[in-house]
């Protein structure tokens, strides 16, 4: 696998290796040997999947401590644009985002560790994505920043007249009006 390090540390794409030839590709798509040795030591507890059609914006979600997740994303049916927002108190990338394309062609997936919150649009007609927690959920732990801050500055490559919300999502603060429970100086794993 190829790493790619973004201009957030800790938050990678991973390129996978692929095999192809007349029957189709294969590909290793998680290894943890391989993970742990390359991005950092973790082990997944849950994995989860979602399918949403063209204009559907998710995020920007996270897990209050002592319930906060690692998410390792990808997409298996068409493409998101998928976005980490650091949202550690005292991070000099504090409220800056990574934002990388996630299509079943590319096979990329994104590591979006704790301290981030993390949200995607749907490009495609229709999307299965899918992820990988390093932690279970807690409904009691939920919490989110705004998907539509201007502030974060996010090209979601979606007209705004077209994006599908959850009621929950269009009730999350802006980040100038968030509190976050997330420090810096405080290890997450």
């Amino acid at each position: 696998m190829n790493i790619i390090k973004t201009e957030i540390e800790g938050v990678v794409i991973i390129e996978p290796r692929i095999f192809t030839d007349a029957r189709g590709y294969f590909f290793e798509s998680f290894s943890e040997r391989d993970f742990c040795k390359e991005v950092r030591e973790i082990k997944f507890v849950q994995d989860n999947e979602s399918k949403s059609s063209y204009g559907v914006m998710r995020g920007l979600h996270f897990q209050r401590p002592p319930f906060t997740q690692s998410k390792l994303v990808r997409v298996i049916k068409g493409a998101v644009l998928d976005v980490a927002v650091d949202i550690r108190k005292g991070s000099p990338t504090y409220g800056k985002h990574v934002a990388v394309k996630l299509t079943e062609d590319n096979h990329r997936q994104f590591f979006v560790p704790r301290g981030f919150a993390h949200g995607f649009a749907v490009l495609s007609d229709e999307a299965i994505f899918q992820y990988k927690c390093d932690n279970f959920y807690a409904p009691e732990a939920d919490g989110g920043i705004s998907i539509l801050d201007n502030s974060l500055g996010i090209d979601w490559c979606i007209p705004m007249g077209k994006a599908i919300l959850s009621e929950k999502d269009t009730k999350h603060p802006l980040l100038k009006d968030f509190d976050s429970p997330f420090d810096i100086n405080v290890p997450l794993y």
